[in-house]
């Protein structure tokens, strides 16, 4: 059962914070270090109930829970098993799985970001050093003094440039190794030839030095870079989540014995061994033993799969009941969670060819502006013969055309498109997802978890009388299972007390049943309690020879569901539901939502499939999903978003993150999607024409590389305040 309680926002550093550092916070004095994944915290008393829950547990010396992460690391002994103490947790009330440390270890920190962030504070104290130096030469400072003031500058601007300017210099070499032009190039050249011309005025005693202009150039640029950034995910692949999320070992059976060995040693036809609340380490079949799978994460089914011997069990699955012998009949490497995880990774990697707005201007505008200086310089030299003239002309018109409010057209509006979003409860991971956005014209819901809550509820126990309820009660607090669970929810919500019951027992797959003194109870299949007939999601309860009474259970619709889906074919898309769940479940949903379009059964690669024929028609689909059976379509959709209380797999492949429990803000997220690709454009044009006005002053020999400093900075301001209309 999962705490339930208001959203909280937490604090930013925690989003960035690796898994070795919140260990280090934690002091790092126990043996051993346990990392469990909890998908469902989402509040402070989430944290503090899991918290005091692992406090208590034997073994555990300290643990943290991180709720942006939805994760909690443990200090524990060497004898306490990850296992173990995730079954405990989820026993509590807080659902739990192991992660593996060595996987997530391997993920780092946000290093780009500090950097860029490091670089540009440094280039923002230096520039702004030297333009109190400026000031002084524009005062009237002359021979020895302006020399000075020059030479002082050059001592700042030399090191901060080199330093401060490496992401420029380092891409741009980057892209001429390899044969082809970027905007890292101009920007680079235009530095570089600002410093140069700056250092060679300085030794001649010239009236003017532009270190100023070059240190106002990286500081802007380094500005818009960071911007960019800032609209990234900083999480790990989804591949590697989702191998993060591979059970880590496993109990072998070895001459009847019991060993806890790496699941990288299993090998197919070994015999395994699965206790209730594990997950299934690798893809087998069931030799001895009956129980119940819980296959949601994986397939998307609603309810758990009555499974025995002979059956096939996946990798990923949990075992809710009954104690599961298995013969395996693959290798950890070759699991469906593994094959997952290659979809996931092929689908990402299809959809990071995407090219952005700024790219594609990018190839046409670093040609002309190299042939520009270049015709400038050339044309000059030929008019006047004076070769520093030349170079002065050609440097100022590398600074006024340089790519600075190009490079601030996307991230300016990107940041605050976010933000508008951001107050809705939509967190923007990826860089081009608002682009990918506003071209969706086909929205793909996934069902459990997604369009409804993804919980079993109990629809009503009003039928019920007093004594049924106590005994209902008793019997539901004796089993893990979700209807169980969902109905023993419901009573000790509803005020009812346990009735006294004797041998209580859980029947795998079946049930759970005791004795009332000499009358037999049982809370279970329709078929095992005698009812005639199942509806389509219930539990069964019959007292002694009493005919069964059938207690029926909803998932509720999320909320906003309808009212998404009705604005979505409002806006002229196409609205298509894909479900892993059975066909009478599906299409009662369906009805619900207004959904003609509907596919029921879908296994990952199905998904992948239906996404696959609808991008050969043509059609940019927005994809919502909130399970692992879900990344790989999230991943090969054009543009996707996936809930908060999805898991962390989901959400890392996922370009968006719907923080808040309403879909209700997803039709508007595409309008403020829309507006933010027409304000880049716009941008663009103000780019295009501020260029058209300097380009000429600047070819005519109007313009000192001071003055195209301050003009590109001036378009660069310009851009920034379109962008802040979408506010």
């Amino acid at each position: 059962m999962t705490a339930e309680a208001p959203g909280f926002a937490a604090c930013p550093a925690c989003a960035v914070a690796p898994a070795a550092r919140e260990a280090a916070a934690l002091g790092g004095t126990g043996d051993k270090q346990v990392i469990l994944s909890l998908p469902n915290i989402h509040c402070a008393a989430c944290i503090s109930g899991a918290e005091r829950a692992l406090a208590a547990m034997p073994g555990v010396r300290k643990a943290r829970v991180n709720l942006t992460l939805k994760r909690a690391i443990l200090d524990t002994d060497k004898a306490a098993e990850g296992a173990e103490l995730a079954a405990a947790l989820t026993r509590a009330g807080y659902e739990a799985h192991e992660l593996d440390a060595d996987t997530l270890s391997a993920t780092g920190t946000d290093r780009h970001g500090r950097d860029l962030l490091m670089r540009l504070g440094v280039a923002g104290f230096a520039m702004m050093n030297v333009m109190l130096l400026s000031v002084a030469v524009w005062s009237g400072a002359t021979d020895a003094t302006r020399d000075l003031f020059h030479w002082i500058s050059a001592a700042i601007a030399l090191p901060t440039v080199a330093f401060s300017a490496q992401p420029f210099f380092g891409s741009a070499l980057g892209a001429l190794r390899a044969g082809r032009l970027n905007m890292d190039v101009p920007i680079s050249l235009a530095i570089l030839l600002a410093v140069a011309m700056s250092v060679y005025e300085t030794t001649q005693s010239g009236a003017h030095a532009y270190f100023d202009a070059a240190l106002s150039l990286t500081f802007f640029l380094l500005a818009g870079r960071y911007l960019d950034h800032r609209t990234r995910s900083v999480a790990r692949s989804a591949a590697g989540e989702l191998a993060a999320l591979e059970v880590s070992r496993a109990l072998k059976l070895v001459d009847g014995e019991e060993r806890m060995v790496p699941v990288g040693e299993i090998a197919a036809g070994d015999t395994l061994r699965v206790p209730p609340g594990a997950r299934v380490p690798v893809d087998g079949a069931v030799m001895v033993g009956a129980s119940e799978l819980d296959r949601s994460l994986l397939t998307g089914e609603s309810l758990p799969v009555a499974v025995g011997a002979g059956d096939a069990v996946h990798a990923g699955e949990v075992n809710l009941t009954g104690v599961l012998t298995l013969r395996a009949t693959a290798a950890a490497r070759d699991s469906a969670l593994n094959r997952l995880a290659d979809l996931v990774a092929v689908a990402e990697t299809a959809r990071n060819r995407y090219t952005s707005l700024a790219d594609r201007a990018a190839r046409i505008y670093a040609p002309a502006v190299h042939l520009l200086a270049l015709l400038a310089f050339l044309g000059w030299l030929a008019a006047s013969g004076d070769v520093r003239l030349s170079l002065n002309i050609a440097v100022a018109v590398l600074i006024i055309t340089c790519p600075c409010a190009l490079g601030l057209a996307v991230p300016a509006v990107v940041t605050a498109a976010s933000g508008r979003l951001f107050r809705q409860g939509l967190l923007i991971k990826s860089a081009t997802a608002l682009e990918r956005l506003a071209e969706a014209d086909t929205v793909v819901f996934d069902k459990t978890g997604t369009l409804t809550e993804g919980a079993p509820r109990v629809n009503s126990i009003a039928h019920l009388d007093r004594d049924e309820r106590s005994v209902a009660l008793a019997l539901a607090e004796g089993s893990a299972h979700p209807l169980a669970r969902a109905l023993a929810e419901a009573l000790r919500g509803a005020g009812v007390r346990a009735a006294a019951l004797d041998d209580i027992r859980e029947v795998p797959g079946a049930g759970v049943e005791a004795r009332r003194g000499e009358t037999l109870v049982r809370l279970g299949r329709a078929d095992w309690t005698g009812a005639e007939t199942a509806s389509s999601t219930a539990t069964y309860l019959r007292l002694g020879d009493a005919a069964p009474r059938a207690i029926r259970m909803v998932d509720r619709l999320r909320d906003g569901a309808a009212e998404a889906v009705a604005e979505f074919r409002a806006q002229g898309m196409r609205v298509i539901l894909l479900s892993g769940d059975t066909e009478g479940a599906v299409a009662a949903l369906a009805r619900e939502v207004g959904i003609d379009d509907w596919h029921a059964s879908q296994r990952p690669e199905d998904k992948v499939a239906v996404l696959a024929a609808l991008a050969g028609e043509g059609r940019r689909v927005l994809m919502v999903g909130d399970g692992l059976n879900d990344t790989a379509a999230l991943a090969a959709a054009h543009v996707s978003i996936s809930p908060a209380s999805a898991l962390e797999a989901t959400r890392v492949v996922s370009d968006i993150v719907l923080t808040g429990a309403s879909l209700a803000v997803l039709p508007d997220a595409v309008r403020t999607a829309r507006k933010a690709t027409r304000r880049i454009k716009e941008n663009f044009a103000i780019a295009a024409l501020y260029n058209a006005v300097a380009i000429p002053i600047a070819l005519a020999g109007f313009a000192t590389p001071l003055m195209a400093a301050l003009a590109m900075s001036g378009s660069s301001i310009c851009v920034s305040l379109n962008a802040l209309r979408l506010r």
